[in-house]
């Protein structure tokens, strides 16, 4: 089901899709891309939105750095320096993180308006990415679809193709809680992940792999998420060919559970401590599956490089249900 949800000052409309299956309710935008809801019910059987989002199109025009539940690109995370070096040549991409590139540059994959298609229980959105946007090489065509399982799990599927050798790690930017409200500081977080990339004072990966263990990072048991978290946990399955579990997050008073399974190597752990208003710190986490960042400037890292008759593939699924 599709409305018109609103339109920019060009005149593009901007539409939102609603899905729902399996007692799951998700409404996703054109415009980015966005998750704008996801309702699930509490144990008592009391559904509540999960995701932090707004209720019109002129709040994410006006609030655009948080990437509320947007879909972010051509590279999610940051590139350091703005620039990465490929196949003999350094491309430079616009800073707009300090000095380095965050989520795809000021007009992002977030900021732009996709072409949407009905496909069973779901919508599959898709964009061409010219040669050149926001600095980076080659044509890609992309591709993403949001799609409910029989169970309401939300499963996220990505696909690209480019003309010529480029980078690309996509990724959704959902911030989850899931008291519906609130703080959600109190939730508590497992990662399979024995190691972090740890980061200088601008958010960019050293290139080491440090140990979780003794530390604040260790979350391989479920404890409290509590604040300060903007990192990326190296997820000890590595890259998958299909989805596997990664994470579990509980919030107890309503006994809700996201489960997050996925083929990517990292996840980026964002306990939201600078969102703005309407949001106040710790108002939602987000959970971006992802490669790590900076991986075009450390050949060490797990490659985001895509040739030609290559096919970038992604898939990440968000899992809810409810604890006693």
């Amino acid at each position: 089901m599709s409305e018109l949800f609103g339109t920019l000052s060009d005149g593009t409309p901007v539409h939102r899709w609603t899905l729902e299956r399996g007692g799951v309710r998700v409404r996703v935008l054109s415009y980015g891309g966005i998750v704008q809801s996801v309702e699930v019910p509490d144990r008592n059987g009391r559904p509540a939105d999960v995701v932090l989002g707004f209720p019109g199109l002129d709040g994410y025009l006006a609030h655009p750095e948080p990437y509320l539940g947007a879909l972010v690109g051509r590279y999610a995370n940051r590139i350091g320096g703005a620039r990465f070096p490929l196949g003999g040549r350094t491309y430079a991409l616009e800073p707009n993180n300090g000095p380095n590139s965050l989520h795809g540059g000021e007009g992002g994959f977030d900021k732009r308006v996709w072409d949407v298609e009905p496909v069973e229980h779901g919508v599959r959105l898709s964009r061409v990415s010219p040669h050149g946007e926001e600095g980076f090489p080659g044509r890609l065509e992309v591709s993403t679809t949001y799609a409910l399982d029989a169970d309401g799990a939300l499963r996220i599927a990505y696909e690209a193709v480019t003309d010529a050798p480029t980078v690309v790690n996509l990724t959704n930017h959902s911030y989850w809680n899931l008291a519906g409200s609130g703080n959600a500081g109190g939730h508590e977080l497992r990662i399979a992940a024995s190691r972090i990339t740890p980061v200088d004072g601008d958010l960019i990966p050293t290139g080491e792999l440090e140990d979780v263990d003794g530390t604040r990072f260790d979350f391989r048991a479920s404890r409290k998420v509590g604040s300060g978290y903007d990192h990326n946990f190296v997820l000890d399955k590595g890259v998958t060919g299909a989805p596997v579990d990664i994470a579990e997050l509980h919030e107890p008073a309503s006994g809700r559970v996201l489960t997050v399974a996925t083929t990517e190597p990292g996840m980026q752990l964002y306990t939201g401590d600078h969102l703005g208003d309407p949001f106040a710190p710790g108002d939602g986490i987000a959970l971006e599956t992802q490669h790590f960042p900076d991986s075009p400037n450390r050949p060490e890292f797990p490659s985001t490089e895509l040739r030609p008759g290559q096919v970038y593939r992604s898939e990440t699924v968000y899992g809810f249900g409810v604890r006693g």
